[in-house]
């Protein structure tokens, strides 16, 4: 009790009142008992599930406070690609911490009466390459997909895409595969969601509103909401491996010197299927049509623009004895190709070592293919085709 007293007196710096006193030595005795004794919790968990995106970068050191191993007077601020505040597959600045996420591989239906598609515009990489029936699908690549909205539809896989996904050592994301994907899909450690056949489907659901229009297998979609939502509690992999290195490099100016116009120019997948790329100096980018029209993205009706395009040729052929026509498109070995950027355009060799590895570009000089900063959209032709530059 005179501990109890003397602990009130050093809070009120005087005596304690003789009527009062008794009425405060209770309470302070009660809420020290309280605190000593009452067992200690947790705090509840957040009902919201954790941004996996949102990793807090390293910090930088201040402007001005050198480390022990620096000499005063040097700028020790890192640049922000040191720190990790570029998105690696861009090249451009970012205020995420990216560089070790590994990036989201989205199947997008491209039927003629599947359009528009949604969320496309935002891609950092954009795949397009043929699959049966002389049509394309396309391969999107996100590094973060938290503004992206809706995205889709999504269709099945193919094997070629797998390939392209593994590349990126990304979370590939699809609905159905052909029985060879489905093969490579077994025998290969490749993070995958597939929502038709999968058990981790809570990413995808139905738009009612394209099902009014259009057939059933148009109508599935995902969010970038709901990815960032659900991606946390799945067991699996969301970072690359420790050592991982990525193969693409990036400039401000990307436009290859010694280069030859493009303006303008068609790409031909098929006899039913082109994409044409129209550059723009305003923008400093490539803004694409499809299906006689501007290639439009049905979240916001923004025609979709890139900065790089490649055009990379490779072996395509239809698989014998495939009743569906599908085609084995091969995505290892080596090719040649064109890199276009800035209005102009060069002729370049492409290559891929394996199962896992990433695709690599070379100059005919046999240094690597720098990339302007932005987003690149990547056409994959039969070796036969040939590309007009205007």
């Amino acid at each position: 009790m005179d501990r109890i007293k003397q602990t009130i007196k050093m809070i009120m710096g005087k005596k304690l009142p003789k009527r009062i006193a008794p009425l405060v030595i209770v309470i302070v005795a009660a809420l020290i008992t309280f605190v000593t004794c009452a067992p200690w919790e947790a705090p509840a968990p957040k009902e919201s599930a954790p941004d996996f995106l949102s990793e807090e970068p390293p910090e930088a050191p201040p402007p001005g406070a050198p480390g022990d191993d620096q000499e005063p007077g040097l700028d020790p601020e890192p640049g922000l690609e040191s720190i990790g505040l570029v998105n690696p597959l861009t090249g451009l600045p970012t205020d995420k911490y990216l560089t070790n996420t590994r990036p989201l591989a989205i199947m997008i239906n491209n039927a003629p009466d599947a359009q528009p598609q949604l969320g496309v515009s935002q891609a950092d990489i954009l795949y397009e390459t043929l699959v049966e029936g002389g049509r394309t699908r396309m391969l999107a690549i996100y590094q973060d997909v938290s503004d992206v909205g809706v995205i889709g539809s999504i269709r099945s896989a193919r094997p070629c895409y797998v390939d392209i996904a593994q590349s990126y050592d990304a979370v590939y994301i699809f609905a159905g595969a052909s029985m060879e994907a489905y093969s490579i899909l077994a025998n290969r450690n490749i993070t995958r969601l597939d929502g038709v056949n999968g058990r981790l489907t809570q990413i995808y659901y139905r738009d009612s509103q394209r099902a009014r229009t259009m057939s059933f297998e148009h109508t599935l979609v995902t969010s970038g909401e709901r990815i960032m939502r659900w991606l946390p509690t799945y067991d699996f992999r969301l970072e690359h491996e420790p050592g991982y290195e990525r193969a693409l490099l990036f400039a401000e100016d990307g436009a290859p010197s010694n280069g030859s116009p493009a303006s303008d120019f068609v790409v031909r997948f098929s006899s039913g299927k082109s994409t044409t790329f129209s550059y723009r100096e305003d923008s400093g980018r490539y803004y694409l049509g499809q299906f006689a029209g501007a290639y439009r993205d049905g979240n916001d009706n923004v025609q979709l623009s890139f900065t790089n395009v490649l055009i990379l040729k490779t072996s395509i052929n239809q698989i014998p004895g495939d009743s569906e026509g599908r085609l084995r498109i091969a995505t290892t070995g080596s090719g040649v190709g064109y890199f276009a950027c800035g209005g102009e355009y060069i002729e370049i060799e492409w290559s891929r070592d394996g199962e896992g590895s990433q695709f690599e570009y070379w100059l005919k000089d046999g240094s690597q293919l720098v990339l302007g900063q932005g987003k690149t959209y990547i056409c994959i032709i039969p070796n036969n085709v040939n590309v007009d530059f205007t």
